[in-house]
């Protein structure tokens, strides 16, 4: 199913893809699949005062060239933290460029499950831009 696939992690803040899906990442990437990944929120409004603001950021840049996914393929949005609800229908319309830009083969996004605000926005907003194309929920 991982082989030689075009793969979109939709990711609500820069941690969730990498912390929920990283080992699925790294192996499909070892079985000849593109990776993509959006994140939606930076969540800088979470980071101790003690790190730059931006902490997030930087780590998921690092974290996604680790498990191999190139950085072009990589996709931020600096929405606010907690807030995604707000601008869900800013959030359709990026996801729906990306699956105009990708085409992707399969749709990777946080549960239904998920009770975060900003997880089940993904979550909804996901499904609606995506829904003829196979997804996985985390």
């Amino acid at each position: 199913m991982l082989k030689n696939k075009k793969i979109l992690v939709l990711a609500p803040h820069t941690d969730d893809g990498e912390l929920g899906c990283g080992g699925l990442i790294a192996k499909a990437i070892r079985f000849g699949s593109t990776v993509y990944y959006a994140a939606f929120s930076t969540a800088d409004e979470s980071v101790p005062h003690n790190f730059p603001p931006n902490q997030l950021e930087i780590e998921v840049k690092d974290a996604t060239i680790i498990l191999g996914i190139e950085p072009s393929n990589l996709f931020i949005y600096k929405h606010s933290v907690r807030k995604l609800n707000y601008v869900r229908q800013e959030i359709l319309e990026e996801m729906i460029s990306l699956r105009d830009k990708i085409r992707p083969d399969i749709v990777i996004l946080p549960s239904r499950n998920d009770i975060h605000q900003d997880h089940s926005t993904v979550t909804s907003e996901g499904i609606r831009a995506f829904k003829k194309f196979i997804y996985i929920r985390l």
